[in-house]
């Protein structure tokens, strides 16, 4: 913000909805701003009309980080896909860092991923890995760790996404010629990654923990329901017919995702817990494609 540098220009995009908490958005946007290479613009879209509290977050950090910070209103709620491809448009810097309203992300985040794409200026995608925190438990539970190198990253993407979603910068350039994120009820930050990757794009992930998200009980939940198995299995159709991914990596992980589904919450909770316990991967990085 008004400095002399040498990294590139960043923009941070995140959308937010009226289901958010105040305590989460300010929480989040304050870890954007107060990086220790700032960003050059924060784009907030606001997906439909907010509470009370939410707007009084957006307008009070609007007026402080004037002209920084730039609001984008829609006025009918159309989902975080549709949010994010407005907020991309508004968008004005080379790179653009993913972020989510209800996460945050450690002071090194951005210059970390900036420096990278500052000494790899080939790169399209560039992600870290992820603190996870319990907020029933008050406590981290795990970290979301990602293949690092480019051929790891697409190799992987064949069946799950390689990146922590809160933990995404990407060039903006090659984000518009894709057509940005794909309008979809769930799963389109996936796709999205495995579209960039089909058209040619290139990734890393930086091997340190520089975002932290949160999860819930009410997550897991989520992610095991019927709708969430069968947009998973949707988006895996979606990236096959594509000619991404082969038959058996659809077959494979849509099976797993659907005895998850199908399977009583009691055993897919011990297994989530085993999979954090083993320190490895997260359970994420087998069924969940976020």
């Amino acid at each position: 913000m008004g400095r002399g540098k040498r990294l590139p220009a960043y923009s941070v995009l995140m959308s937010v909805y009226e289901h958010e908490t105040p305590e989460n958005l300010n929480s989040s946007l304050d870890s954007m701003l107060l990086q220790s290479y700032p960003p050059d613009e924060v784009v907030l879209v606001c997906d439909g009309k907010l509470t009370c509290e939410l707007n009084i977050i957006a307008k009070s950090f609007e007026s402080e980080f004037r002209p920084y910070f730039r609001i984008i209103r829609i006025d009918e709620h159309v989902g975080a896909a549709a949010a994010l491809n407005e907020g991309i448009k508004a968008c004005t810097c080379p790179y653009i860092v993913r972020m989510d309203s209800d996460d945050v992300s450690f002071p090194e985040r951005c210059r970390r991923q900036m420096e990278l794409f500052a000494a790899k200026p080939h790169l399209d995608m560039v992600g870290t890995f992820a603190e996870v925190y319990d907020i029933d438990k008050g406590e981290t539970v795990g970290v979301k760790r990602m293949p690092t190198k480019h051929k790891e990253i697409k190799k992987y993407a064949r069946r799950r996404n390689p990146f922590c979603r809160q933990a995404l910068a990407f060039r903006r350039e090659k984000a518009v010629e894709v057509g940005g994120y794909a309008e979809l009820d769930e799963c389109e930050d996936y796709e999205f990654v495995a579209r960039m990757l089909a058209n040619g794009a290139k990734a890393r992930n930086i091997p340190e923990v520089l975002v932290r998200y949160r999860i819930s009980e009410k997550d897991y939940k989520k992610r095991k329901s019927l709708r969430s198995t069968k947009n998973f299995i949707r988006v895996r159709k979606m990236i096959h017919k594509s000619g991404f991914s082969s038959f058996a990596d659809v077959v494979i992980p849509s099976a797993m995702q659907l005895m998850l589904c199908l399977l009583p919450w009691r055993f897919t909770r011990r297994f989530y817990t085993r999979m954090r316990s083993g320190g490895e991967e997260y359970l994420e990085h087998l069924t969940e494609p976020y």
